[in-house]
């Protein structure tokens, strides 16, 4: 009767009369995500480890998020290339072929095929991308700028300085090696898409979209994918070359053919050797749309996506440029790694910082050693010569029998074209990957799991130390109410939570974790403590209401007027350049520092039998799926009410739930289903992807689904049922 009079007070009383808590982001704080935004032109330097093990585990996570920054996780279908291979140039100890294939069906890549006029193969083989050089493959730097180069010592020869492009496949091809030259988008042959557009949005649609889109990057479909999937083509297309050395594979490129080298010996084991120069630095990461998208350098930098090479051997260039702290600042962590493995001769680095950046003689003469070595090509003595290079009629692709892309092939016809084979192919594979049984229930994991995972970037075991700091306690009627923050030390993010404690407290019941669209408010409602927390203190829970990143006092600061912060690259006298990936590609997005926060709640209030999540709202519900998906063991029971959210609605960058690559991963649907085993309750649909799951991981009897919202008597009875 006493502990009834009691539930009657708290009824009466309402509201907590306690002082107001500190707020994250005054002097005292130390939530770091109140300060500036990460940016291409940061500090990023190698994230150490210990042993090989741990370097081994850190080497996939590096290269997971990279595959799935340029959406191909899983890869897309290896469609014929229909490879062209014509119109031979011959020169004195070298020809050169025009080729042209499909990376994708009606969509070309576009180069010069250099091979050595004698010997015998197989030979090795060296992709060639090309970085930011006006006209790409047909470069011509000048003869007043290759007269200065020659005086500086940069160059010697005046074709070969004035046509360095050419110059490395030339000689690379006289040192017995098939180079095959290839057009980064936009440049030269590869006229289809222009290779940097500054207006896109005209094509930000709902129904056919292009690059930089909303739609686009709900599904990691970028340019710098496309680059990433030409160059994995580009290798496609060498083995089938019948004289092909297929163990010896390897790239080189500067500037932002250096970013592609990079990036392609970290993910494509056929990379026998890769050196990409002038661009793996712990300064600027690259300032272009083709070597920028989102999730790819969140928690890593170029230092730690050149290293993920290794153990093959890697070479790298500095210069007088963001590379040219490079042997003090990320070469000694390249070192400590490649020593570490064993194969310490397999890495190197020339640092002519007195240049400025390029890929000039002396570079190339460091880059012909290194393949020299490691693709034992036998010569005791190499020296660059000059030679006659091909004129732009000798090296284009096109001509009157094979002309080049028109009408709806190029343009915007063809890029929403583009998209949508690629989504096409993407939700197929996806698709098929949803399990059946449990036979298929690790790939899935594997998949989407890993995918979710990268999307929300932290797991239970990565959270860190978290402690509670009390700020003010209140007594209503016989129950405390808490004010207080959850500190999370070693991310340094701050979480202001309220906690409504049972009097007497009762240790047997796990703690619930109630989290709403708006924060602490919500706890009340007309002055008085909202029913179902009242319902669920007076049957022995603790009940934890926290304030999310950017909810309730900090709603203005971080979401001003319903909208992310954006930081956007400047593009020259074209203005800013409103491309998603400078801010997504080095910052998590609301919605996943948000769940960091609640898994920084869990962590603090899991004790031994774990906590039970009630999300409810557009915003909660996701954000309880997506921690539940993240906590494993220490969830013991998730409630969810999403009211119909869809990623695939959010129609703005800036939108607090947007998430980069979240309609690819199966939406909404494929988050709930990562909570499978644990016992979950969803209100107001039914979700198909999700009951698939359950029933494939053989715990269908502990997902229910009920089409109208639960009622406080509802929620209570669901906490305490037995799985």
């Amino acid at each position: 009767m006493r502990y009834l009079l009691g539930l009657c007070a708290v009824v009466i009383v309402g509201a907590v009369n306690a002082e107001k808590p500190a707020v994250v982001g005054d002097k005292s704080s130390a939530d770091h995500r109140l300060g500036e935004l990460n940016t291409l032109n940061g500090f990023f330097p190698f994230k150490a480890v210990n042993n090989v093990t741990a370097w081994k585990k850190r080497q996939i996570a590096i290269k997971r998020r990279i595959l799935i920054s340029q959406g191909l996780w899983p890869l897309p279908t290896r469609t014929p290339l229909n490879a062209v291979i014509h119109g031979r140039v011959e020169r004195d100890d070298y020809v050169v072929d025009r080729v042209f294939f499909e990376s994708i069906p009606g969509h070309y890549v576009t180069g010069s095929l250099y091979r050595p006029k004698e010997g015998r193969g197989p030979f090795p083989a060296i992709l060639s991308p090309h970085g930011h050089w006006q006209d790409g493959r047909f470069y011509d730097a000048g003869q007043e700028v290759i007269s200065r180069q020659i005086e500086t010592g940069a160059e010697k020869f005046k074709q070969g300085g004035r046509f360095p492009l050419q110059a490395r496949a030339v000689q690379l091809a006289r040192m017995g090696c098939i180079v095959f030259h290839y057009d980064m988008t936009g440049y030269a042959d590869a006229i289809q898409l222009g290779h940097r557009p500054d207006r896109w949005e005209h094509l930000d649609r709902l129904d056919h979209w292009g690059f930089m889109s909303v739609q686009a990057d709900l599904r990691l479909q970028n340019m710098m994918g496309l680059q990433t999937w030409n160059s994995i083509r580009a290798v496609d297309f060498v083995l089938q070359l019948d004289d092909i050395d297929p163990s010896r594979i390897g790239v080189t490129g500067a500037s932002g053919g250096g970013t592609q080298s990079m990036i392609l010996g970290a993910i494509d084991e056929r990379i026998a050797a890769s050196m990409p120069c002038v661009m793996v630095s712990t300064a600027m990461q690259g300032g272009c749309t083709c070597e920028n998208a989102p999730l790819l350098r969140i928690d890593q930098g170029n230092i730690d996506i050149a290293a993920a090479t290794a153990p093959r051997p890697l070479g790298l260039t500095a210069a007088d440029d963001w590379t040219v702290n490079l042997k003090t600042s990320g070469f000694p962590d390249l070192k400590k790694v490649y020593q570490m493995m064993g194969v310490a001769n397999r890495l190197t680095a020339v640092f002519h910082t007195q240049f400025p950046h390029n890929y000039n003689q002396l570079n190339r003469a460091a880059m012909y050693a290194f393949f020299n070595q490691h693709f034992s090509l036998g010569h005791e003595a190499i020296v660059e010569r000059d030679f006659l290079p091909l004129s732009q009629s000798e090296a284009t692709v096109w001509n009157s029998t094979y002309p080049e892309p028109s009408g709806d092939q190029v343009g915007d016809l063809h890029e929403t074209r583009l998209l949508a084979l690629v989504s096409q192919d993407s939700d197929q594979k996806i698709s098929a990957l949803v399990p059946e049984s449990r036979e298929g229930l690790q790939s899935y994991r594997d998949a989407i799991g890993a995918a979710w995972e990268t999307l929300i970037g932290r797991r239970e075991d990565q959270v860190g130390k978290v402690v509670y700091q009390l700020t003010s306690s209140s007594q209503v009627a016989l129950s405390p109410v808490q004010s207080g923050t959850i500190r999370n030390l070693d991310h340094k993010e701050e979480v202001p939570v309220l906690k409504f404690v049972p009097q007497p407290k009762n240790d047997k019941h796990v703690s619930v974790i109630w989290v709403t669209d708006d924060g602490k408010m919500t706890a009340f409602e007309n002055g008085k403590v909202v029913d179902e927390i009242q319902l669920f203190v007076r049957a022995g829970y603790t009940v934890i209401v926290p304030e999310l990143f950017g909810q309730g006092e900090l709603a203005a600061m971080v979401v001003k007027d319903q909208s992310q912060r954006l930081w956007f690259q400047r593009g020259g006298d074209k203005g800013w350049h409103k491309f998603s990936g400078y801010t997504y590609g080095f910052n998590h997005c609301l919605f996943a520092q948000r769940t960091h926060d609640l898994l920084s709640v869990i962590a603090y209030a899991r004790g031994k039998e774990g906590v039970c999540l009630i999300g409810r709202g557009q915003v909660a519900g996701p954000l309880v799926a997506a921690a539940c998906s993240q906590a494993g063991k220490s969830v013991q029971r998730c409630i969810l009410e999403p009211q119909e959210f869809r990623f695939a609605s959010v129609d703005r960058h800036e939108h607090p739930m947007f998430v980069p690559g979240s309609v690819k991963y199966l939406d909404l649907d494929g988050l709930i289903s990562l909570a499978a085993p644990v016992p979950l309750v969803i209100s107001g649909e039914d979700y198909p992807i999700t009951r698939k799951v359950y029933e494939a991981s053989e715990s269908s009897k502990r997902l229910k689904v009920t089409e109208s919202r639960l009622g406080s008597a509802s929620l209570l009875a669901v906490l305490q049922l037995d799985d």
